[in-house]
């Protein structure tokens, strides 16, 4: 059975930074595709990164620069560094597997349960 737990969340001040973690379990790790997506409360789900099995990112417009994605996959582990954050970086971040999907967009086949993130201003 397929679990991703995802760790790291908080609340942090505007300009503050935090990484997310995500864990994986149940199938070959090496071999998928990871993501982070994030969902703010009346929005929808949004692609922030992902990484595929040779480690090449992909970013979206909103956060390159500022985020990195990393993974470990001797510790079938996903990470998110997140530097300069502001209030619209305030969402439930989930991590996401799967073997094919399109990087950035929502249809990968396993999804994680979320870490809050909230930045105030």
């Amino acid at each position: 059975q397929v679990h991703l737990v995802e760790s790291g969340g908080g609340s942090v001040q505007a300009g503050g930074s935090l990484r997310l973690s995500c864990v994986g379990s149940g199938f070959t790790y090496s071999t998928y595709k990871m993501a982070w997506f994030r969902q703010a409360p009346g929005k929808e789900r949004e692609g922030v990164a992902s990484i595929d099995n040779n480690h090449r990112p992909t970013y979206a417009d909103s956060v390159r620069g500022r985020f990195t994605i990393s993974r470990d996959n001797t510790k079938n582990t996903l990470y998110l560094r997140m530097n300069s954050l502001g209030p619209e970086d305030t969402a439930m971040y989930l991590c996401a597997a799967d073997r094919y999907a399109d990087s950035l967009r929502p249809y990968y086949d396993y999804w994680g349960q979320g870490t809050q993130v909230t930045v105030s201003s």
